[in-house]
């Protein structure tokens, strides 16, 4: 991967997203099976927070599925989405590999295996936190298996990096296949709509754990900037700079482990988003990570947000698993990645 200057600047990418974001949000919220008019959508939001003293003109039907509904299952989508693109940028800096991703090295089949080990099997031994912690020891297992796999198989290359991840996510899922089919029949139909990608059970009281886990960890790959930029050129030269290499790559692994885990452990398998994120990102901003990072999170909120309005009028009023609908947009973005490269 080279390292490519800025196209546009910073300041101007930042308010155009905001604007996106903006946009986007207050459709989201609008749409579906009822549509609420998009002032009635900030007219709620104003007054639950506290901000208006004007007498509400909507229905209390409306106003909760606007607030406990739509609002909570938004935002999930903006952080899963933020999470997922910066995991993916991180991937790619230190596999120095464009088609790394959560996805396509396992990360994201060992968070579904520990959330459906959790959903099916352990129960929910530590309430809310069972399902994060579980999907999170997932994903820190196939992470684990990629680099043993890779290392086993002399495989440092990151083309068979990439080769080994998804050889790991085959077995893993046949292992998360194998709980589901010795689970309760009567939970499947559920684990398996969410291995499919969902975000319907968004609720307000679940926001915290992504949101927590999205700062502390993306600030903490967004503070290792300069040693991405220097994987990207290559382990020799980060090495003469004075990384740690080795010990770098697996911090970051780690990090993307957790991020998605718990990312996956609310939203279910939502696949490709770290792939095209960061390509989008970096024709905009160039290689620099100080700029990547952030901007792709910016944009992966953005992008998820789109996808669950698309999975939720394509086929209106039924969902769409939103699974489906990046993975059928992520599917052509990587053919046309593999064809340009």
């Amino acid at each position: 991967m080279r390292h490519s200057t800025q196209r546009f600047p910073l300041a101007g990418i930042f308010l155009i997203g905001a604007a996106l974001f903006g946009l986007s949000l207050s459709f989201a919220i609008s749409v579906g099976a009822v549509s609420v008019p998009i002032d009635t959508v900030w007219g709620v939001f104003f007054n639950r927070m506290g901000l208006s003293d004007a007498e509400p003109t909507w229905s209390a039907g409306r106003a909760a599925i606007v607030w406990e509904i739509r609002f909570p299952r938004a935002l999930l989508a903006t952080m899963v989405g933020a999470g997922l693109a910066v995991v993916g940028a991180s991937l790619q800096a230190v596999t120095r590999n464009p088609l790394a991703d959560p996805h396509l090295l396992g990360i994201s089949s060992g968070g579904a295996f520990g959330a459906v080990a959790a959903l099916l099997h352990t129960g929910l031994f530590m309430g809310l936190l069972t399902v994060p912690l579980m999907a999170f020891l997932g994903a820190l297992m196939a992470t684990a298996m990629v680099l043993g796999v890779s290392r086993m198989a002399s495989a440092t290359s990151a083309d068979r990096l990439v080769l080994a991840g998804v050889a790991v996510s085959f077995v893993i899922m046949a292992g998360a296949n194998i709980l589901i089919f010795l689970g309760d029949p009567r939970a499947t139909h559920t684990v398996v709509f969410w291995m499919l990608g969902g975000l319907g059970l968004a609720q307000w009281s679940h926001l915290a754990y992504p949101l927590v886990i999205l700062l502390l960890a993306g600030a903490w790959l967004w503070v290792q900037s300069p040693k991405l930029n220097a994987m990207t050129i290559g382990d020799e030269t980060a090495t003469t700079l004075g990384i740690s290499v080795a010990k770098f790559r697996l911090s970051v692994f780690v990090a993307g482990a957790l991020i998605t885990g718990v990312m996956v452990a609310f939203s279910g398998l939502i696949g490709f988003v770290g792939l095209m994120v960061p390509h989008i990102v970096r024709m905009m901003v160039g290689g620099d990570y100080a700029r990547v990072l952030p901007v792709s999170a910016l944009f992966g909120g953005i992008f998820l947000l789109c996808a669950d309005i698309a999975a939720r009028t394509l086929m209106a009023p039924e969902d769409i698993p939103i699974g489906i609908i990046t993975g059928l947009i992520g599917g052509l973005f990587f053919i046309g990645v593999l064809a340009r490269r």
